[in-house]
């Protein structure tokens, strides 16, 4: 059954050929960003990080998550409680490995950033985890806006 939060598909803004990606990413970046890969666990850059800012899609910019809403989930990868605004990103049911999961993909572009993650019962306003890889974001340090 399909969760309340799942969107029907719909066509990124920013819409390059795949050899576009491949020239403005890096191979790593490629993999996660547009191959919709994971990065290792606990080997992110911004896993740990408490930097005060807004955190944006490396594949085009788009600003998604800010880090007042960013917590220590202790899971390997940056983990947000809430994105900056529901239309940054988009949700789909992701039924790989296995199990079912909702992928989250960057509105703007359609990138692969993570996964996110309800119930857990982590001490948070909304009890979700976006459990984003580091290589799918860079963080414009500063004061995150209200």
């Amino acid at each position: 059954m399909k969760s309340p939060r799942h969107q029907p598909p719909q066509e990124p803004a920013l819409k390059l050929s795949d050899q576009e990606w491949r020239a403005r990413l890096t191979a790593a970046e490629y993999h996660v960003l547009r191959d919709a890969g994971t990065e290792r666990p606990f080997s992110g850059e911004y896993e740990t990080t408490t930097t005060p800012g807004v955190y944006r899609c490396r594949a085009c910019g788009a600003e998604l998550f800010r880090s007042t809403e960013k917590f220590d989930a202790h899971c390997g990868w940056p983990a947000f409680w809430s994105p900056l605004a529901k239309d940054r990103i988009i949700e789909l049911v992701d039924d790989s490995l296995g199990m079912r999961r909702t992928e989250v993909r960057c509105a703007n572009c359609g990138s692969h950033l993570g996964h996110v993650f309800e119930g857990e019962g982590f001490d948070t306003p909304t009890d979700l985890r976006y459990c984003i890889n580091s290589i799918s974001l860079t963080l414009e340090p500063g004061d995150a806006p209200a």
